[in-house]
């Protein structure tokens, strides 16, 4: 069996594993009404004359479940942080006292969290999608082994299988964090 398998196989569980990173970079901007530093993950900051991720002009803070906090490093740019915040779109209001910027989270409505719920859906349906994609992408390069010859239709199906339980595995993944996201959604 050529070597050329066991690289593919590694290359589509990283390619994979990389959109279930994604969803899970996506789940954390949804905001569940509960505070996290990854709600403000998004936002940046036009500071020092371009614009930087929030995390790289303060340090985010949790102090309570409905209070996000940021340290503002320079007091410059506290303006500038509320500002990005409030522009972000995320539906969040700031507020300073001196450097450190207050982000109150509101409670959720339950026509927002039914918003939300609807969000991480498609969110989580991208990600099944882009799994499936990486397993077309195996599926041909393991006919084009078998069109060279460099193996045999059994192996050509014996391999299929392995990237159809592989794509199986991960599709049950995001099932599973989609669930965990909605779960986490109603809870509030």
């Amino acid at each position: 069996m050529p070597a050329d398998l066991t690289t593919l196989k590694q290359d589509l569980t990283r390619r994979m594993e990389s959109a279930i990173e994604t969803l899970k970079r996506e789940f954390a901007g949804l905001r569940t009404g509960r505070a996290s530093p990854g709600l403000l993950e998004p936002v940046r900051v036009e500071a020092y004359g371009s614009e930087m991720p929030l995390a790289q002009v303060g340090t985010i803070g949790v102090p309570e479940p409905r209070m996000i906090t940021v340290q503002v490093w320079d007091r410059s740019l506290v303006g500038a942080v509320e500002r990005a915040i409030r522009d972000a779109g995320l539906g969040l209001n700031p507020s300073s006292d001196g450097q450190l910027v207050r982000v109150p989270i509101p409670i959720l409505t339950e026509e927002r969290r039914t918003e939300l719920a609807k969000a991480a859906g498609r969110y989580a349906e991208g990600s099944r999608v882009a799994v499936r994609g990486v397993r077309r992408d195996g599926m041909d390069q393991i006919k084009a082994f078998e069109k060279k010859h460099d193996i045999s239709e059994d192996d050509a199906a014996d391999w299929s299988s392995e990237v159809q339980k592989l794509t199986d595995h991960f599709i049950k993944r995001i099932d599973e964090l989609l669930a965990e996201k909605e779960k986490d959604i109603r809870q509030i």
